[in-house]
């Protein structure tokens, strides 16, 4: 992702700054607060697990994962590090408190991307700037690029988080509308989650974007959900 985004913007300094400072921001507080509710609504249900580890925060450095962290700077799209759960403590059992655990994490990526869009939807931002003349734009006109790329990245997060692919939280979210038997034939598939999630980013690097199922469906999704935020 970095090499696309300094070949795109190599000779755009400004828009540059703004993409990289946006993309930092939404990243690091989008990724820690999803992990800060995931821990919150444990806790709200009866588990203290994650609090206990120290997960009951916002503060980032709690949160971030090396490896996925590097992943989001190289595809896109990475991860945290997991907030540990026992979901046989939590109130509604292990099933639907793990469903409602797990889908936590996404909405407050959709509750940050309609945050960051008040101002814009609310006309005290009336202005964005583009990309394509942004060292000539106001700071009015700046201020609402960031926040439409706090909006977007957001947005990005909540939908691919709720890919029904283990670790991801559509996973979890997935098993309370399915009947016991599916939940125990997939209960196997959660050891190659990470495997399957690799080789998917990988089938894309490889076709140079041609075959991808992850970035379609991002996208599609997005496409939908971005102008109802916005």
């Amino acid at each position: 992702m970095l090499f696309s985004v300094f070949s795109q913007f190599q000779d755009n300094p400004p828009a540059l700054i703004a993409y990289l400072a946006a993309f930092g921001v939404a990243m690091v507080t989008g990724l820690a607060f999803h992990e800060f509710c995931h821990a919150w609504s444990a806790y709200q249900l009866g588990d203290n697990t994650a609090a206990r580890a120290g997960r009951l925060t916002l503060n980032p450095l709690k949160h971030l994962d090396p490896m996925g962290t590097l992943l989001m700077l190289v595809v896109g799209f990475g991860f945290a590090k997991p907030t540990p759960v026992n979901t046989h403590r939590l109130r509604f059992g292990s099933v639907r408190g793990g469903a409602i655990v797990s889908v936590a994490g996404p909405l407050s990526n959709f509750f940050i991307a309609a945050l960051a869009a008040l101002p814009l939807k609310s006309g005290l931002i009336s202005t964005v700037a583009s990309l394509d003349d942004i060292s000539n734009a106001s700071g009015q006109e700046v201020i609402g690029l960031f926040l439409v790329f706090i909006v977007f990245f957001n947005v990005l997060l909540g939908i691919f988080n709720l890919i029904p692919i283990p670790p991801l939280d559509g996973f979890d979210v997935l098993q309370v509308v399915l009947p016991a038997g599916v939940r125990r034939q997939l209960a196997g598939v959660r050891q190659w989650g990470v495997g399957i999630l690799m080789s998917l980013f990988m089938l894309s690097f490889l076709t140079n974007g041609a075959i991808n199922p992850i970035g379609s469906v991002v996208s599609t999704v997005s496409n939908v959900i971005f102008p109802l935020i916005t």
